[in-house]
C-alpha cells in the first residue's frame, strides 16, 4: 500500500494475501483517524446510491463477513421470500469524507452484494461489471475509462430557472457557479479522485468536471461518488445539481462522453505507431464491435425517457452510428488530441448519459467491444462529414443507421439481444426490462404540456 502526499491510502486492486493486508490497513486507518463510522454504498439496479452506516467496531466483521440487509426493499433486487442479502465492502475503497473542524470522523466504502451463503448475487451491478472485466482480463486486457460528465445547477429542485446564461468555455462574472466548481473538484480530490478539468459547458448553467481515467470498475465507484458530491456542494449552497439528460428545451442536453481503451500491463492495446490513426486491429474492432451493437446497448447507456430527448439532431449529441477521427456529429470519434502518443490514444463513445447505471453501461460497452474483437468484426469506412447536413437518402446510401428515437425502440431492440443479456444475466436483464416498459408506459400514458399547447384550444 503506496502513500500519497496528503497521506491518503492509495487502494490497489486485492490479490491473493493481499487481501488481507489490505483489510488490516483499512482497519488500521480507522483507530489511527479516529474514524466512528463507516458508510457502506452499493447501488441498485438503476444506478441509485444505496448505503448503509455501521460504527467502526463493527468494520472487522463487515470486512470479514458482510452486513446483512432486506434486498426486496431495494430495487431490481430480491423478492420477499428470498429477501436476504448481504453487504460486504471492497477494502480497496476506501476512504475518508471531507470534514471541516472538530467532528465525528466518516468514512465510506463500497460494498459487494452477496447471497447469504457468500456467493456473488446476481442482481448487483458492480458484480455484472466484475463479469466484463474478467471477460477482459482472460484476454489479458485491462479496460481504462475516462468519462466527460455534464450536468446542471437551477435554483432549486422545483423549475429549471438557471444560475447564469454563460457559454461553452465562458470564465466571466456570469459562471457564477465557478466556486461550486471548485468546491467540488477539492472535494472529490481530497477523497483520492483525481480530476482533469472543470469548465462551463454549452447550455446555460451547464457544466463538467472531468476525472481522470482509471480501471473500469474504479471509475464506476468514482463516478458514483462524483455524482453525489456534485448534488451535495449544490445542495449546501442553496440549489440544485441534475445529471437529466435533456432538463431545457431548445438547448443542449448532458451527455457523458466515454473516453476508453484496452491495455495489456503497461502497453496501450488501441496503440499502432504505423497506423495513419494510431489505430491498432485490436481497437478497430473494438470500434466496430461496439457500431454492431449500438442499438441493442443504448437503452442501457441512455436508460430514461428523458435520455431521447437528448439524442437527436442538431445540439451536438450523436444520432448516427458510425464513427470519425475529429468528427463530433459521429457515435464514436478519434480524439487527436495529443497524435502518437501510446498512452493518449483511445476511443471517444458518445452515445451514453451521465443519468445511466455505470456499472452496466461500462459493463455493455466492453462486452459489445470484446465481441468484435473476438469475432473480427469489419470496421466500416469513418465519416468525416457533418452528418446533421446530409439528406435521410444520402445516409442510406452509405449504410449510417439511426440509434433508437425512443426508450420504448431502444428497449425493443435490448430485449432481442443474446449479447446484452449475456452481458447483464438473466435477473438483471429481466428486471431491467420490466422496468423499462413500466416506465414508458407511465409516459405515454401522460397528457403533457406540449399537447394541452398545441390541440387544446383548436381541436
Amino acid at each position: 500500500m503506496a502513500k500519497s502526499r496528503k497521506g491518503k491510502i492509495q487502494p490497489t486492486k486485492p490479490c491473493g494475501p493481499d487481501l488481507k493486508v489490505l483489510k488490516e490497513e483499512v482497519l488500521r486507518r480507522v483507530r489511527d483517524e479516529k474514524v466512528r463510522f463507516i458508510r457502506l454504498w452499493f447501488t441498485d439496479l438503476l444506478g441509485n446510491l444505496k448505503g448503509i452506516s455501521i460504527a467502526s467496531g463493527e468494520l472487522e466483521t463487515a470486512l470479514e463477513e458482510g452486513m446483512g440487509f432486506d434486498g426486496s426493499s431495494i430495487h431490481g433486487f430480491a423478492r420477499i421470500d428470498e429477501s436476504d442479502m448481504v453487504a460486504r465492502p471492497d477494502p480497496t475503497t476506501f476512504c475518508l469524507l471531507p470534514c471541516e473542524g472538530d467532528v465525528t470522523r466518516v468514512a465510506r466504502m463500497f460494498c459487494d452484494v452477496l447471497e447469504p451463503g457468500g456467493a456473488p448475487y446476481a442482481g448487483d451491478p458492480r458484480y455484472v461489471l466484475k463479469r466484463a472485466v474478467a471477460r477482459a482480463a482472460e484476454r489479458g486486457f485491462v479496460m481504462n475509462i475516462g468519462p466527460e460528465a455534464e450536468y446542471f445547477y437551477f435554483k432549486n429542485a422545483e423549475g429549471t430557472e438557471t444560475l447564469d446564461s454563460a457559454g461553452y468555455f465562458d470564465l466571466t462574472a456570469v459562471d457564477v457557479a465557478h466556486d461550486l466548481r471548485s468546491k467540488t473538484v477539492e472535494t472529490l480530490e481530497a477523497m483520492g479522485i483525481p480530476v482533469e478539468y472543470s469548465h462551463h459547458e454549452v447550455a446555460p448553467s451547464q457544466h463538467e468536471i472531468d476525472l481522470r481515467y482509471a480501471d473500469a470498475l474504479t471509475m464506476a465507484d468514482r463516478l458514483m461518488t462524483y455524482r453525489l458530491v456534485v448534488k451535495e456542494v449544490a445542495l449546501a449552497h442553496g440549489c440544485h445539481a441534475t445529471f437529466m439528460p435533456k432538463p431545457l428545451f431548445g438547448r443542449n442536453g448532458s451527455g457523458m462522453h466515454v473516453h476508453q481503451s484496452l491495455f495489456r500491463g503497461d502497453r496501450n492495446a488501441f496503440f499502432d505507431a504505423k497506423d495513419p490513426m494510431f489505430l491498432s486491429d485490436v481497437a478497430r474492432r473494438y470500434i466496430a464491435g461496439l457500431l454492431h451493437h449500438a442499438r441493442e446497448i443504448c437503452g442501457v447507456c441512455a436508460q430514461w425517457v428523458n435520455s431521447y430527448k437528448r439524442l437527436v439532431p442538431g445540439y451536438e449529441a450523436p444520432v448516427y452510428i458510425c464513427w470519425a477521427r475529429r468528427n463530433r456529429s459521429t457515435m464514436i470519434r478519434i480524439p487527436m488530441y495529443k497524435p502518437g502518443k501510446e498512452k493518449a490514444t483511445r476511443i471517444e463513445f458518445r452515445a451514453p448519459d451521465p443519468a445511466c447505471n455505470p456499472y452496466l453501461a461500462f459493463a455493455v460497452m466492453l462486452h459489445a467491444g470484446l465481441e468484435g474483437i473476438e469475432k473480427n468484426y469489419p470496421l466500416p469506412d469513418p465519416i468525416e462529414r457533418d452528418l446533421f447536413e446530409m439528406s435521410e437518402a444520402e445516409r442510406e446510401r452509405l449504410g449510417i443507421q439511426s440509434l433508437p428515437g425512443s426508450l420504448n425502440e431502444a428497449i425493443e431492440k435490448m430485449e432481442k439481444s443474446d449479447l446484452v443479456r449475456r452481458a447483464l444475466g438473466d435477473h438483471i436483464f429481466e428486471k431491467f426490462i420490466e422496468n423499462k416498459k413500466i416506465e414508458w408506459n407511465e409516459y405515454r400514458t401522460q397528457v403533457h404540456a406540449y399537447e394541452l399547447k398545441k390541440y387544446l384550444s383548436v381541436l
